[in-house]
């Protein structure tokens, strides 16, 4: 039985998800779990692959970037956490979550546009 869904999503959102499993192989513990993501990922680069798209090299390194950031982000909020440090630092490392986010949205809409992309992601916050 393969129990592997095919599901329509933006160009954006295809390469933010290769660029977390890009960054989850690296950095993951376990060697099994790296392994798994490495599948997913080379899954997910062949359907890239397939699409004849505009080069948007520097829009999917931002991509990464932000995505690393927000990795090593995500990190420093679950060890406040365990240490229950709910200070000024655990503070600004939680608002920089959504500021982050909202790059990456900006990101991943941008390779929407430069693609031409027929499904987009639509966002709606409050300003800040």
């Amino acid at each position: 039985m393969n129990a592997t869904p095919h599901v329509p999503v933006s160009v954006g959102e295809l390469i933010d998800k290769i660029t977390i499993l890009e960054i989850k192989v690296e950095r993951l513990p376990s060697q099994q779990s790296r392994e798994l993501a490495d599948l997913e990922r080379r899954a997910l680069e062949q359907v890239l692959g397939g699409l004849a798209l505009p080069d948007v090299a520097d829009l999917r390194h931002a991509l990464r970037s932000i995505n690393e950031q927000l990795w090593e982000v995500e990190d420093a909020l679950r060890d406040c956490e365990s240490r229950g440090q709910f200070d000024e630092e655990f503070i600004r490392l939680a608002r920089s979550v959504y500021r982050m986010n909202d790059e990456r949205a900006r990101l991943k809409a941008a390779i929407n546009e430069v693609t031409g992309s027929e499904i987009r992601e639509q966002k709606g916050y409050a300003e800040y």
